[in-house]
C-alpha cells in the first residue's frame, strides 16, 4: 500500500506558527521606541488606504496570514483579499487592500511584504518544478532544508505551489541515510555492532513495533541507497520507500524495472543534485517521487509593493 507523509494545510496550528514569527517581526522592527519616523511625521488620527501589488509574476502564498499580520499592529487595520494562496498572479496584480490607521499601516508594511515575498517565492519555485514534470506521474517533494523556525510555513508554501511535503521532522518517519550506516560500521569494532542496509530496515521495524505498538506499523520507513546492489538488498525486506541518491537516469530506470518486477508496492524517490534542467529526465525514468532541497533553500523572494492610496 502506498504511504504518504503528512501534508501541510492552513489551519489553526499553522496560524499559531505565523503568529510566533510575527511576534519576532514586530519586536525587531518596533523595539521599545516604536516607529520613530511615523511618530514624527504622521498624525495619530490619520487614516489611510493602500493596495498590496505583485511586482513580478508567480504563485501567491501567505495571503491567509495577511489579516493576522495587520491586526498585530492595530486591530483597526482591515484587509480585503483580492487573491488567494495557490493562485497564479501576474505583474501589477492587486492581491489585497488595506484600510485603517496610517501609522499602523506603515509599521506593518515591511513585515507583511516580507512574509508574502518569502512564501510566494517558495510557492513560485515549487510550481516551476511541478510544471517541469507535468504529464508524468512523478510528484515533487520538499526536504528539511528549511529556514529554522519557518519549516511549517515554508512547507505550506510548497503545497501552494503544487508540490508535496516530505517528513515534517525527525519525529514523523524513519529515514535511514548513509551516515546512519557509516556510524554503525564505525561503532562495530567497539562491540556495538554495525548493520547492512537491509538489517537497518529490519531493526527500524522492530524498534517501531516494540516502542509504539500497533501505531508503529503506520510509521513510514524509508532508506537511502546509492548503488543498485544496495537497492537489490533493501527491496527484499520491504521498506515503504527507497531513496535513490545521486543516480543517473539509466540507473533510475533499472531500479524502477527491478522494483516493478519484485516489489511493486515500494515507492521510489530520486534525490541529489536535481535541478530544473534535469528534473524532467529524472521523472521520465519512472520514479514516483523527486525530492528537491532547492524548493526552500534556493527560492528567491517574490517582490511585492504597497501602493498608497490605490
Amino acid at each position: 500500500m502506498k504511504r504518504e507523509f503528512q501534508q501541510t494545510t492552513w489551519d489553526e496550528g499553522l496560524g499559531r506558527e505565523w503568529n510566533n514569527l510575527l511576534a519576532l517581526a514586530v519586536a525587531e522592527d518596533l523595539g521599545v521606541a516604536g516607529d520613530l519616523t511615523s511618530l514624527a511625521l504622521v498624525p495619530a488620527a490619520a487614516m489611510g488606504r493602500a493596495a498590496v501589488v505583485a511586482r513580478r509574476p508567480g504563485v501567491l502564498a501567505g495571503e491567509a496570514g495577511a489579516a493576522m499580520t495587520l491586526t498585530a499592529f492595530d486591530r483597526g487595520l482591515r484587509w480585503t483579499s483580492a487573491a488567494k494562496d495557490g493562485q497564479a498572479i501576474v505583474r501589477g496584480q492587486v492581491i489585497g487592500r488595506i484600510e485603517g490607521p496610517a501609522r499602523a499601516m506603515l509599521a506593518a508594511e515591511r513585515p507583511l511584504l516580507n512574509f508574502l515575498g518569502r512564501l510566494s517565492g517558495i510557492a513560485s519555485h515549487a510550481r516551476r518544478y511541478v510544471d517541469a514534470v507535468a504529464g508524468t506521474p512523478t510528484r515533487i517533494y520538499d526536504t528539511r532544508k528549511t529556514t529554522p523556525g519557518w519549516r511549517k510555513l515554508e512547507k505550506y508554501a510548497v503545497r501552494c505551489g503544487g508540490g508535496c511535503n516530505h517528513r515534517a521532522g525527525l519525529f514523523e518517519a524513519v529515514l535511514i541515510k548513509d551516515n546512519h550506516l557509516a556510524l554503525g560500521a564505525e561503532l562495530s569494532p567497539r562491540g556495538l555492532g554495525g548493520y547492512s542496509p537491509a538489517e537497518a530496515v529490519v531493526r527500524a521495524r522492530e524498534f517501531l513495533e516494540s516502542h509504539l505498538g500497533p501505531a508503529g506499523r503506520e510509521v513510514i520507513v524509508e532508506i537511502e541507497v546509492d548503488t543498485l546492489a544496495q537497492f537489490d538488498e533493501v527491496i527484499a525486506v520491504g521498506p515503504d520507500l527507497v531513496l535513490l541518491d545521486n543516480m543517473a537516469p539509466a540507473e533510475l530506470r533499472e531500479a524502477v524495472a527491478r522494483r516493478d518486477a519484485r516489489s511493486p508496492s515500494i515507492e521510489l524517490e530520486a534525490s541529489g543534485g536535481i535541478d530544473l534542467g534535469t528534473v524532467r529526465a529524472t521523472a521520465e525514468a519512472g520514479v514516483d517521487r523527486i525530492s528537491v532541497g532547492a524548493l526552500t533553500h534556493s527560492a528567491v523572494s517574490l517582490d511585492f509593493g504597497l501602493d498608497w492610496g490605490a
